[in-house]
């Protein structure tokens, strides 16, 4: 799966993403990342296909961190339009796969159905902030989520549903100063909004290092912490300027 053009390096400070309001100024953006956010989100833009949160390929980090994995359960926490989750039902992954918006399960299921993957699915509605799966998996993953909780604390929460020998993949946006310019791609226009609309603030945000801080070492191994910037082709072909996270972390017998 292409990366688009992509660069990894050390981390940089975190900032605030500012937005253009409707006067022309800029302003901070300001979601509660609830329910009616995220159903609002995926009625309009999250929904429609526009950039990699719409559209029909998983997210590149995925198969390179997950093809050496012997299939087993998977829990993909926040899973949006469904591309991870049904990339890894293809592979004989047997997923459930949670987001708190019912507009984006519709969406996901249609998309499962057409891909002869679905008998290894499984959609729940569910806020990931106080739904609890019962059940412990083999890997379980998460790509941009925002909860209505605190980031560093969601991961906290999904990195307890790992079996043990299990994998914790997190995928996250990463704010940097370039993130705040306004070059073409480059700028609050494109930043992390990955051209859906979505335009999370910098408390979506966290570090590899913020992240692997809060595993502890007894109980975990890290295999990769990492922030990479990348770029790919957005709606109407216009570039997007992506800078990521990556965390994958393997739970201790």
């Amino acid at each position: 799966m292409p990366f688009g053009n992509r660069l990894c390096r050390p981390a940089l400070p975190v900032v605030t993403i500012a937005g253009r309001g409707t006067n022309g100024e800029d302003e901070e953006m300001a979601h509660g990342f609830d329910k009616e956010y995220w159903e609002r989100h995926w009625r309009q833009g999250g929904v429609g296909g526009r950039g990699p949160m719409g559209g029909n390929s998983p997210n590149p980090y995925l198969a390179r961190e997950t093809s050496e994995l012997v299939p087993g359960t998977a829990l993909d926490a926040g899973c949006g339009a469904g591309a991870e989750a049904i990339w890894l039902a293809s592979r004989g992954w047997r997923v459930t796969a949670t987001d708190i918006s019912s507009a984006a399960l519709a969406r996901a299921a249609e998309r499962a159905a057409a891909s002869g993957a679905s008998e290894r699915l499984r959609w729940v509605e569910a806020d990931a902030s106080v739904w609890n799966p019962g059940t412990r998996f083999d890997l379980v993953m998460t790509h941009y989520a925002h909860p209505a909780m605190p980031q560093l604390e969601f991961y906290d929460r999904i990195a307890g549903w790992v079996a043990p020998g299990g994998t914790l993949l997190i995928v996250g946006h990463l704010h940097t100063p370039t993130a705040t310019g306004g070059g073409q791609g480059h700028g609050q226009s494109q930043g992390h909004g990955h051209g859906s609309g979505h335009r999370p603030p910098a408390e979506a945000s966290a570090t590899d290092a913020a992240i692997t801080a809060r595993l502890d070492e007894t109980a975990w191994e890290v295999v990769i912490a990492e922030e990479c910037h990348r770029t790919l082709a957005g709606h109407g072909g216009v570039e997007v300027y992506l800078h990521d996270v990556v965390v994958r972390a393997t739970r201790r017998h």
